[in-house]
């Protein structure tokens, strides 16, 4: 089992460095936690850091004031090196410098693929073009000053499912793509501008999508709804 290192940036502890602890970890502000941060803003036992199926899972443990990873209020997450936890008025790294380096190279070893990719489809299109050497060197700049946690990664779908629970996701998901496929064909293009205009109704439909997904967030996030 892979062991993690947590550095504090802000807050009354700043520059602690916990390294290589155990999971699982507690972070509060009480004696008892494997992590004890002094802030009046965390509660007395805050979240939880846990393996399973071997990746990093983060539980808030119904904290008053919440929990968030790279500024999204999250009560369940998957944590990765480079990662931003926000307790309170504290800030915490997830990862050694080694480890969140190793992510940032792989992302932009992905990122410089398919902006190689974008290159080639747009090149045929338009030899020479001079939009295209600026819609290049935007995306290049973007990832230079996002960095890591800027970045945003394609959850994988979890593995170790039963045959209900495989159905079950294969049934959200199915959901999602109808709802999406829909607002996406109510959209209209405008060929000179190069916007893409939606009407009130399906803008309110888009809304309404994000309530469900929250809704469904929430739930899937909630410590006596998991096992």
């Amino acid at each position: 089992m892979t062991e993690v290192t947590l550095t504090v940036l802000h807050g009354s502890d700043r520059g602690k460095v916990f390294r290589d602890i155990a999971p699982p970890v507690t972070i509060g502000r009480e004696e008892g936690n494997t992590i004890q941060l002094n802030d009046e803003r965390i509660s007395r036992c805050h979240l939880k850091i846990q393996y399973d199926n071997d990746r990093l899972v983060l539980t808030d443990l119904d904290s008053t004031n919440g929990t968030k990873v790279n500024g999204q209020e999250s009560h369940l997450r998957i944590l990765r090196h480079g990662d931003l936890v926000s307790v309170g008025r504290s800030m915490l790294l997830v990862g050694t410098e080694e480890q969140i380096a190793a992510r940032v190279a792989a992302l932009q070893a992905a990122s410089d693929k398919n902006i190689g990719a974008t290159m080639t489809q747009d090149l045929a299109a338009s030899e020479g073009s001079s939009a295209l050497d600026f819609e290049v060197g935007e995306r290049n700049t973007n990832m230079e000053t996002t960095g890591t946690l800027g970045m945003i990664e394609t959850p994988e779908i979890p593995d170790r499912l039963s045959p209900s629970q495989a159905a079950q996701m294969c049934e959200v998901l199915d959901f999602l793509h109808q709802r999406l496929q829909k607002l996406i064909d109510y959209a209209q293009i405008d060929e000179r501008t190069q916007e893409v205009i939606v009407d009130f109704a399906a803008w309110q439909r888009m809304i309404d999508l994000q309530a469900k997904i929250g809704a469904m967030i929430r739930k899937a996030g909630d410590p006596d709804w998991i096992d």
